[in-house]
């Protein structure tokens, strides 16, 4: 029952989300079918005009061939006028659907920057991509199918049966025998195939989410040698989405031969009928018999085409609850136009980069509680480095700063004014940020050092590239700073990391985050990246997360956090005057070097 309303929930946004644009072409598209079906249904009364001719000359051994020719001539020229308006029809339809689809993973892209990390943090990526891809097409694909072969379907039914039952109603009844068996077997099938679609939807976003997840994690499953683990995790997903598509297209496929077993069963039966009518002298003729076989045909071909629509649109149906139930994720609050407060970076009230935290509480589910009570206080330019073991709590602060996650208890505040009076967009101006995973993406690295930050000189790409040491690493690229990356792979940890920090370096923000940004140089380059990083904190308030703690001994103030709590703070010397936590981390990381 659940599943039920589920399906018709996806139905109905399916077409609701169709829109009004997409009214009028179908519109159009639909009075193409049905000229196209009028022209097939009176077509087959020339066809008996010019059995019938054939059969009285062959009788009187005189056949009229002038008058043959014409109704020839007229019975070709429906047929060529039911090409070319079907061809329109679908050329139409074609159009309205993958603009249609197009507009879906529109949605998508903009749907996938609305809904929070929190969404991220609980699905696979893989399942995402499958959703924008897959499923999309599924649709589209589906919906240019299916409208043009509803439409067309019920029309040929109605003008069909009218036809036959003004040519003869005892044909008629014979041909329509089969017809209750028919609708019975339509809708057994149909509610057993529902479910096999979905779980194939499923299966394809497993199998996808499982062949990301190897392909980012290819390295380390060599290097610990589980390429059969996850080649038989693979097979597992493989075979449980065999079994769904194999399970979906034989129900699928059913419709197709019993319905020529029944369309068969209905040429034996008008033969049988249109013989004894012949017999006993009710106006039936061989052309009667031939048009109305051609009826036959035209009566089975749309229920068989309603029967494939209805298994076409399961497919749109599975995909459609997939797509849907994305798009309607909870969103995070727009805030354009709705946040009066904003800190401007320079100008009548520059930013002084005080950060203050007055008792901040969070949970990612709701129920763990991760950062108790967290209250510190920054000064303006400030260097501010937060250590402690995995699990702390650091990379979760950083995150609550830069408001990717929404605090539950608590304030935090920037020259007194509170962050949630601030805008995301707001908040990300005034940060820089370089992250432990560094970041490339397909472009040059000119773009990849200027990215999102507008109107860069020269001067100023210069002087990122010295102060972090990639000056001649640029100039043995061919093409300098216009270097496409194709892959980001092409480019060494270390480098893509020296391109993030520059990245940092030219957006010039008031206050900067440092999540381990030198974990991935060597040792001499890190000191160069140092001597880079103090030049570029300096008159910045500056958030520092280290593993190793030999990079922030000069740091203004280390906030040691232990369990979501800061358990010390202070310099780097008063915390080993103290000889607390502090302490404990730091001679355990150099004691084995001591």
């Amino acid at each position: 029952m659940r599943r039920d309303a589920l399906d018709k929930k996806a139905f109905q946004s399916l077409f609701r989300s169709l829109g009004k644009k997409g009214i009028l072409p179908v519109l159009i598209s639909s009075l193409l079918l049905i000229l196209s079906v009028v022209l097939q249904i009176l077509a087959p009364t020339y066809l008996k005009e010019f059995t019938d001719q054939i059969a009285d000359g062959y009788l009187a051994h005189a056949i009229d061939m002038d008058a043959l020719l014409r109704t020839g001539i007229t019975l070709i020229s429906f047929y060529v006028a039911v090409a070319v308006s079907g061809y329109l029809a679908n050329f139409i339809l074609t159009t309205v659907t993958q603009r249609y689809a197009e507009r879906l993973r529109n949605e998508i892209a903009r749907k996938i920057n609305r809904v929070p990390l929190s969404y991220f943090d609980g699905h696979q990526h893989g399942d995402v991509l499958s959703t924008l891809t897959n499923d999309v097409d599924q649709i589209g694909s589906s919906l240019q199918q299916a409208v043009g072969m509803v439409v067309q379907s019920l029309f040929m039914l109605v003008g069909v049966l009218v036809a036959m039952f003004s040519v003869s109603w005892q044909m008629a009844l014979s041909a329509m025998a089969s017809l209750p068996l028919m609708a019975v077997f339509v809708l057994i099938v149909l509610k057993m195939a529902m479910p096999r679609f979905k779980r194939r939807q499923d299966g394809i976003a497993a199998v996808n989410a499982l062949v990301e997840e190897i392909y980012k994690g290819h390295l380390i499953i060599k290097a610990f040698r589980a390429s059969s683990k996850t080649g038989e995790a693979f097979r597992k997903r493989n075979e449980e989405l065999r079994e769904a598509m194999f399970q979906a297209q034989c129900l699928g496929g059913l419709f197709q031969p019993f319905m020529s077993f029944m369309s068969y069963f209905a040429y034996a039966a008008v033969f049988l009928v249109g013989g004894l009518l012949m017999n006993e002298g009710a106006g039936i003729t061989f052309g009667t018999i031939a048009a109305f076989l051609v009826y036959v045909s035209l009566f089975q071909s749309p229920l068989s085409q309603l029967a494939q629509a209805m298994n076409t649109l399961q497919m749109a149906g599975a995909s459609a609850s997939r797509v849907f139930s994305f798009l309607g994720e909870e969103e995070m609050p727009d805030e354009s136009g709705k946040k009066p407060v904003f800190l401007p970076a320079g100008g009548e009230r520059p930013l002084k980069g005080e950060v203050v935290f007055e008792n901040v509480s969070f949970s990612y589910d709701g129920e763990r509680e991760i950062i108790h009570g967290f209250s510190a206080k920054v000064e303006p330019g400030m260097k501010v480095a937060i250590v402690g073991p995995t699990g702390a709590g650091k990379t979760t602060m950083v995150n609550l700063l830069m408001r990717f996650y929404e605090i539950e208890g608590g304030r935090i505040l920037i020259d007194g004014t509170p962050l949630s009076s601030l805008s995301r967009d707001e908040v990300h101006r005034l940060f820089g940020m370089v992250l432990q995973d560094s970041w490339v993406f397909r472009g040059s690295i000119r773009e990849n050092l200027v990215y999102n930050t507008p109107d860069v000189g020269e001067e100023r790409i210069q002087e990122a590239l010295r102060d972090c040491s990639l000056c001649h690493y640029v100039q043995t690229l061919p093409g300098g700073l216009s270097h496409v990356v194709e892959d980001p792979g092409e480019i060494a940890g270390g480098q893509r990391q020296l391109l993030t920090i520059a990245r940092a370096e030219i957006k010039d923000a008031p206050l900067l985050i440092l999540d381990e940004a030198t974990s991935n140089v060597d040792t001499r380059t890190e000191e160069k990246i140092q001597e880079a990083m103090d030049r570029l904190m300096e008159g910045r308030t500056s958030f520092v997360i280290a593993h190793r703690l030999s990079t922030i001994k000069n740091a203004d103030l280390i906030l040691v956090m232990k369990d979501g709590d800061i358990v010390e703070q202070g310099t780097h010397d008063s915390l080993m005057e103290q000889g607390g936590f502090y302490k404990g981390l730091y001679e355990a990381q150099f004691s084995l070097g001591d």
